[in-house]
């Protein structure tokens, strides 16, 4: 395993950070975080898949080290960020890859896959989330990232990630601790806050009703093998929106995680192999 590369792209005007990880000339995975979240959630899988495929992991814009934008309602959309991923694949000149995303990550996936890139994203992995999002999962996201807190120190920090992130089932005091370390910004005051621009959810708020609108048209259009993993206790894809999804567009296959909500952190030896072996397809 390489360690990966920081590159900073200029897509659709601003400045995007990615992790890429891998053979330059190997088959290439996009992986895009969800909401609140950055890069780094996928170093686990990236470390894994590093030796047969060139993997690139994005921080979106207003996380990470990727821009903050300065129209946040029209750029903190998942349009605005569709339009950066289309822009990903004609930097690096990618005539077909796969896609692995996580929550708004997969929104993102469903979006290009469907249109832009539909004939260019061979295999699309979503992480717990589909064309039909529960209101009351983005009423739960607002209620911690409307208002991200300060701490004087990291296992403050990292106590309140493992309050607000419990669903997403990291099962190691080191998982823990390195989501912490990978998500923490300083405040001029010296305290830590997450990685984020709390303006991400101010423009949630704002828009939410588009957010859980219905994207079946969009998913129907959608051609690539796709794989759905489901947290089986989440409160953002419900049961029933997960069995539509076998049934129409894709027919993608299902997985659920027993004891795990929204989102399975892809940071397991057994999740980590069904993406593998889907994505070997």
């Amino acid at each position: 395993m390489n360690a990966p590369v920081s590159r900073y792209l200029t897509l659709a005007g601003r400045s995007v950070h990615l992790l890429d990880w891998g053979r330059a000339d190997a088959p290439a995975v996009i992986l895009w975080h969800g909401f609140a979240r950055n890069a780094r959630d996928f170093d686990d899988l990236a470390a894994a898949l590093s030796a047969q495929y060139r993997l690139l992991a994005v921080d979106t814009i207003g996380r990470g080290f990727s821009e903050w934008s300065p129209q946040p309602d029209a750029e903190y959309t998942v349009p605005f960020y569709a339009r950066q991923a289309i822009e990903l694949f004609d930097h690096f000149n990618l005539t077909t890859a796969r896609w692995v995303g996580t929550s708004m990550g997969g929104l993102i996936g469903m979006a290009v896959a469907g249109t832009a890139l539909k004939d260019r994203i061979s295999h699309l992995v979503l992480n717990d989330v589909g064309p039909a999002i529960a209101p009351g999962a983005v009423s739960r996201i607002l209620s911690y990232a409307g208002t991200p807190p300060a701490f004087a120190t990291l296992p403050e920090l990292e106590q309140y990630f493992r309050t607000i992130y419990a669903p997403f089932g990291i099962a190691t005091d080191a998982g823990w601790q390195k989501l912490a370390e990978t998500s923490a910004r300083r405040l001029p005051d010296g305290r830590l806050t997450p990685h984020y621009d709390p303006q991400i959810a101010a423009v949630l708020g704002r828009q939410a009703a588009t957010v859980t609108g219905d994207a079946w048209p969009l998913y129907d259009q959608i051609t690539a093998k796709t794989l759905l993993l489901r947290g089986a206790v989440s409160d953002l894809l419900s049961d029933e929106t997960a069995a539509e999804m076998t049934r129409r567009g894709p027919k993608a296959r299902r997985i659920d995680m027993p004891g795990i909500g929204h989102a399975p952190a892809l940071d397991t030896v057994e999740q980590i192999a069904l993406i593998a072996a889907f994505l070997a397809e």
